[in-house]
């Protein structure tokens, strides 16, 4: 959900000068996250660690424009539901057929 103007103004002012965002372009990772990512943690004793990251099975990742219209799972899965009703048939035979 979108937080409204005067709680972006109160975070703003929470925030250290050091988490400057201003040249911060939103989204540029976007495309690398949903294809999967690595993290590296640099160690002050010269050590690297890496993580690797991929959505786990399952997951769904919806775009921002879609996300503003479903706030959490529930609301997802209850607009699938009703149009999983919609569905042909046949299909929604070929689909149960397929579930564990």
């Amino acid at each position: 959900m979108k937080k409204s103007v005067s709680e972006n103004e109160d975070l703003e002012k929470e925030a250290l000068p050091e988490y400057d965002f201003t040249g911060g372009v939103r989204g540029k990772h976007h495309k690398a996250y949903r294809e999967g990512h690595r993290v590296r943690i640099r160690k002050s004793d010269g050590r690297v660690i890496e993580h690797h990251f991929t959505l786990e099975e399952g997951a769904v990742m919806l775009e921002p424009d879609v996300r503003d219209y479903f706030p959490d799972s529930k609301a997802v899965n209850d607009a699938l539901r009703s149009l999983i009703k919609l569905a042909p048939k046949k299909r929604r035979a070929r689909a149960k057929a397929k579930q564990p």
